[in-house]
């Protein structure tokens, strides 16, 4: 899974990331099936299962709304009002989960407004076709449910001393078992799942989901060092057998220290570090740490060194170019479907491209590459929640030589969007949701 404490503020690898993309109305070269929504404003990533999207929408007037839509044609099924409670900003905007039952039958978990004074919201689960309403849940503050594995997962009462992760029926909403504190599922299958444990020392556990038995737990010091402080973001992604996570750095505003970072690797069957690579920060757009994961080294005085694309299963090098390629200023990164080169995106002029096998620069006339749409992006004027939350990014295709965006738009890569049972999903910077089934071997985007 991904989300993380991920601010547009997050320069840190030479691009951040925050808005939305463009024009892709999609996939009109392509010779696979697609379709389009533009009836709805996508703020947020999507869940599939089921045959079903879910996803978080934004109406004109600021207010959010959970909206499912038939993956296959991408027609509406249905919509109903939404909201976040406790979710902190620099998370991003909460997205549905949807679990399939033992039945076969698909459900949608959100947010409802509460409609009781001592609770903020109402986890309403739903039929995922048609939206009708299975049980409901009061609950005080949450980061938002998630699927894990033939469970819904939810961590509860986060504003609260009283936290505690839940594990729920999707089907009755009965509670299967419960921890305390905040819990964050990063991988599941139908039998186990692996959480990130968010506490003063953070770590990775693995449990048995039917009975809620420990298995293994992996601090994540001991895979990146003391000094971790979870406020700069997180993300995970899944290679084979095995969980690539990823740290960003957070200064302590009190103490101007610099937290712990880096890229680590652990076996999902029992925790066991595989490889680790400290002092790296991941860069934006890029790949999904468990995909194509490309990062800069930051050394002890905070300078940046060049840029290096890993391999997620061994966490060697696979590709590299050295700082003193890098330009000066007023580049994006950019990167083609492939990820075999890394451009430096000028918009309106011209850039410059490197092989990333062999670290030499390319002729930039010829190349292409996707970057952000939006470079400066705008808080969400989101009705009745805190400021700070901003869109989910989307990108755009360049051309390198000129800087200038490349249209008819065509499908974002695959290391952007994701791919799940040869669908890929993405937004467009105004908010329509795009789909190709082009039969992508699933891989994780992204965002997750």
């Amino acid at each position: 899974m991904l989300r993380r404490l991920w601010k547009p503020s997050l320069a840190l690898a030479g691009t951040f990331a925050a808005t939305a993309c463009s024009g892709s109305d999609a996939a009109t070269t392509s010779a696979f099936p697609t379709w389009d929504n533009s009836q709805v404003n996508v703020i947020s990533r999507t869940a599939v299962a089921a045959g079903v999207v879910a996803t978080t929408s934004m109406k004109p007037d600021g207010a959010l709304e959970t909206v499912a839509v038939d993956l296959h044609d991408g027609k509406r099924l249905w919509a109903y009002p939404a909201t976040m409670a406790g979710r902190l900003p620099g998370m991003g905007v909460s997205t549905p989960a949807i679990v399939e039952t033992a039945e076969g039958q698909g459900v949608v978990a959100a947010l409802d407004p509460g409609k009781k004074a001592r609770w903020n919201a109402t986890l309403i689960v739903r039929d995922a076709r048609s939206g009708v309403q299975k049980w409901t849940r009061p609950v005080h503050s949450t980061f938002g449910p998630q699927r894990c594995g033939p469970y819904l997962c939810l961590s509860e009462h986060t504003a609260l001393a009283k936290a505690r992760t839940v594990v729920l029926d999707p089907a009755t909403g009965k509670q299967v078992w419960n921890l305390p504190g905040i819990s964050e599922v990063e991988w599941s299958d139908q039998t186990r799942v692996v959480l990130l444990r968010l506490a003063a020392n953070p770590m990775l556990e693995s449990y048995e989901l039917k009975s809620g038995k420990l298995q293994w737990q992996q601090p994540i010091e001991q895979a990146l060092g003391p000094g971790i402080d979870m406020s700069g973001g997180w993300a995970f992604g899944a290679t084979g057998d095995d969980l690539v996570g990823y740290v960003a750095p957070y200064t302590n505003p009190r103490t101007k220290k610099v937290s712990t970072f880096g890229l680590f690797s652990v076996k999902i069957a029992d925790g066991t570090i595989n490889w680790m690579r400290p002092s790296v920060v991941r860069v934006y757009p890029s790949g999904n740490p468990g995909h194509a994961p490309v990062v800069r080294p930051v050394d002890r005085q905070g300078a940046y060194g060049g840029f290096a694309r890993l391999d997620s299963a061994s966490g060697r090098v696979v590709g590299q170019i050295g700082a003193d390629e890098v330009p000066g200023s007023g580049w994006w990164l950019a990167f083609p479907d492939g990820m075999t080169r890394l451009g430096f995106l000028k918009h309106n002029a011209k850039g410059s491209a490197f092989d990333l096998v062999s670290g030499r620069s390319v002729p930039v006339e010829e190349e292409r590459g996707w970057s952000f749409c939006v470079t400066d992006p705008k808080p969400l004027p989101l009705r009745g929640q805190a400021p700070g939350f901003y869109s989910t990014a989307a990108v755009c295709e360049y051309d390198l030589g000129t800087g200038k965006r490349i249209s008819p738009a065509t499908p974002p890569p695959p290391w952007f969007t994701g791919s799940q049972d040869g669908w890929r999903l993405w937004r467009d910077e105004k908010g329509a949701l795009h789909a190709v089934n082009d039969h992508t071997a699933t891989v994780p985007g992204m965002y997750g």
